[in-house]
């Protein structure tokens, strides 16, 4: 990892606005003030796999493969940006997203998507492309103050770096009590194949299916917080989920592109 970013992001923290969603969620005005940064060295970096490792290997059970004991590392931090919320007060870090370039992807030889998804439909789009990853938030912070700031940033580096499309994998969990199954996960698919799925032209395999075909996929579900948000912001799912066994998830294949941003969002996360 070098010692700074091999890109733009800004300079310093910043704070963002309160914001209510169109249903009326709270969006914004969190409990407890954050500030968003792009992390510039290792230490700042290390501290974003730890809060991954704790939510994902901590709290989801996930397998993970580290070099690096309590940490979640894997060979595509090398080549990323790491967005970092933190707490004001205590200065932790209490959530973070990592950003992959096109140039940064064709570096690590493709995206961490291309491992669980045929990609192939999306190769007209990869000049403008970034790969959105293992984005997480502390439990104490789950808030959607900490979610506006790091989508607030993230639309930000994008208008700035004349990028336009997003594309990533989001989870849903199975855990092993039972409260979210695979049943569930193939309803929540079956739901927005109706309601939100690409164009033919963009649409995608997964390496490891789901097998949304032997599961029952009428149970009367609500897909997760973040998908919805994701989906409130113009994104579509490009094909049926790929299982992933060391996460025990079903990820979506999910784009977003800032053309499809609604206005009522475009002022506040890009401005114009």
């Amino acid at each position: 990892m070098s010692d700074l970013p091999m890109h733009i992001p800004p300079s310093s923290p910043r704070r963002l606005p309160a914001l209510l969603d169109r249903a009326g969620h709270v969006a914004g005005a969190p409990s407890r003030a954050v500030a968003v940064s792009w992390a510039r060295h290792l230490d700042e970096v290390r501290e974003a796999q730890r809060l991954r490792h704790a939510v994902f290997a901590g709290e989801m059970g996930a397998r993970l493969d580290t070099s690096v004991p309590g940490h979640d590392v894997d060979l595509f931090d090398d080549y990323c940006e790491h967005l970092l919320v933190r707490d004001v007060a205590s200065g932790k870090v209490v959530g973070t997203y990592r950003v992959l370039t096109p140039a940064q992807a064709r570096r690590a030889g493709g995206t961490y998507s291309d491992t669980e998804f045929d990609l192939t439909r999306l190769r007209g789009l990869r000049d403008s492309m970034v790969e959105l990853g293992r984005s997480c938030v502390d439990p104490e912070h789950r808030h959607g103050g900490v979610i506006l700031a790091l989508w607030g940033a993230l639309f930000e580096f994008m208008d700035r770096n004349g990028l336009d499309t997003m594309v990533g994998c989001a989870s849903i969990p199975m855990l092993h009590n039972g409260s979210v199954s695979g049943d569930a996960a193939t309803s929540i698919w079956r739901q927005l194949e109706r309601t939100h799925l690409a164009p033919i032209e963009f649409q995608v395999r997964p390496r490891l299916p789901l097998p949304v075909d032997r599961l029952d996929g009428t149970l009367p579900v609500e897909p997760p917080a973040l998908i919805r948000g994701y989906l409130r912001l113009g994104a579509k799912v490009l094909g049926a989920p790929a299982w992933d066994p060391d996460f025990n998830t079903a990820d979506l294949p999910m784009l977003m592109r800032l053309g499809d941003l609604p206005s009522r969002y475009r002022k506040h996360f890009i401005g114009h």
